[in-house]
């Protein structure tokens, strides 16, 4: 299998990336949506008059008590009829970028998960399941032994995620996901030379003739 493209890398499910690249991936998304929502709300508040206050990105805010958008705005110099609209119109500007950006969080995640040889569906007992319990505990009495359990296995389950993830080194050589990343990239052997009969043999042509003998005197 060859090296991951770029959009292989960014998009696609399939495949191996090892520990650096997972941490490169962390830091473009994160990035990414950082910028691209800043850029959004500003431009948003410049139309409108009013002023970017902050920029908030936490993808897990979908599963709080109660669930909200998982980007926010905070905006000034603005009424409340026109602060209501300026978020709305920043919450359908930032859906696509967020989206774009948990897309690629979830495809290298994915891609790092089978470089540990793991199933891709692992990124849901890792990153999804302590996000769930951790909304649950938020619901329960936080003296119940209810909550307790369940707060202890959400941060098993982060703690777990983080080091295989963050720390952990791949599968060393070919797995059932693909080769190893790390693996030297040996160049395909170059294609045997061919022979040419026809080039590569000279003919004597019809027309020459054979070299001459010792001359030879007949008697008369």
């Amino acid at each position: 299998m060859d090296k991951l493209t770029d959009n292989q890398f960014l998009f696609g499910f399939e495949g191996r990336i090892n520990r650096a690249k997972y941490w490169y991936a962390l830091f473009a998304s994160m990035t990414f949506c950082l910028v691209f929502m800043a850029a959004a709300a500003t431009a948003i508040g410049v139309i409108f008059g009013a002023a970017v206050k902050s920029v908030h990105v936490h993808i897990f805010d979908v599963f709080g008590n109660p669930p909200s958008f998982p980007f926010s705005a905070s905006f000034g110099n603005a009424d409340t009829a026109t602060a209501a609209l300026i978020t709305l119109i920043f919450h359908v500007a930032g859906t696509p970028i967020f989206v774009i950006g948990i897309w690629f969080l979830a495809a290298t995640t994915i891609k790092r998960l089978h470089d540990r040889n793991k199933s891709g569906w692992w990124i849901v007992a890792f990153l999804i399941a302590p996000a769930l319990l951790g909304s649950i505990v938020e619901r329960l009495d936080d003296e119940s032994y209810a909550a307790t359990a369940l707060a202890l296995a959400a941060f098993g389950l982060n703690a777990w995620g983080f080091i295989e993830l963050l720390f952990f080194r791949g599968t060393s050589g070919p797995n059932r996901f693909g080769p190893d990343p790390l693996a030297p990239v040996i160049p395909d052997a170059p294609a045997p030379a061919h022979w040419d009969q026809h080039s590569e043999l000279e003919f004597v042509p019809h027309s020459a003739s054979p070299s001459p003998g010792p001359h030879v005197k007949r008697g008369t």
